[in-house]
């Protein structure tokens, strides 16, 4: 899966396991490999031993990539507590810059973040579609791609038009696209503010397109 024909950076994925997506973006992360780019993995802290076994099962190198600096893993959220956007910015916005000592030798930069965190309970979902929009304008300024990759299972059908509507691209049965939901970010935001003014936490209905999770699924 090659990146290098599309002007956007952002991308949204929705699996039905962290196994699944591992899989369908091992193409993506050796892809970074063949270019002499680093791959930086923002990971579930519970769940960083478990990505490093899934990934090898992908046919990814880890102690390989590990040990000479292509392949980073870190916690994310950065810090325990409620959504905080602009926290959460400055932390991406400093792990894509491509500064220090990390970037030295390599040619650029690609993240995945595992965001199941983020549609937990007790997280305001207008807290996280203002990140996600946000966070455009964080990736074009560094040029750096980043996947966002969703559990199917805590998902509704509108959530996931929200979600789709802040990412530039969406990859969905393994084939990235450019999205036609984008909405561009200040029109997002814009929304976004109307939304908390009138209470109003969901939005347009999912696409019949679009995969509608099961419910009780279980993320493995």
């Amino acid at each position: 899966m090659t990146t290098t024909h599309f002007p956007h950076f952002h991308i949204c994925a929705f699996f039905d396991s962290r196994e699944e997506a591992c899989q369908v973006l091992a193409p993506f992360y050796r892809d970074a490999e063949q270019r002499n780019e680093r791959n930086l993995h923002c990971v579930d802290p519970a769940a960083l031993d478990d990505h490093r076994r899934h990934l090898a099962a992908a046919g990814i190198d880890v102690d390989g990539c590990e040990r000479r600096g292509q392949l980073a893993l870190r916690p994310w959220p950065p810090a325990p507590g409620g959504f905080d956007v602009p926290g959460l910015l400055a932390a991406m916005d400093r792990a894509t810059a491509a500064r220090g000592d990390e970037a030295a030798g390599f040619d650029g930069l690609r993240v995945m973040t595992q965001m199941g965190w983020a549609v937990g309970h007790g997280v305001d979902r207008l807290d996280l579609l203002e990140y996600e929009a946000r966070l455009n304008g964080v990736l074009d300024d560094n040029r750096c791609m980043a996947v966002c990759v969703y559990d199917l299972a805590p998902l509704d059908g509108t959530t996931m038009m929200d979600l789709l509507r802040t990412h530039p691209l969406t990859l969905i049965g393994g084939v990235l696209r450019e999205n036609p939901f984008f909405t561009p970010p200040a029109e997002m935001l814009r929304e976004l503010a109307a939304r908390r003014a009138t209470g109003r936490r969901r939005g347009w209905p999912a696409p019949a397109a679009l995969p509608v999770p099961v419910p009780n699924r279980r993320l493995e």
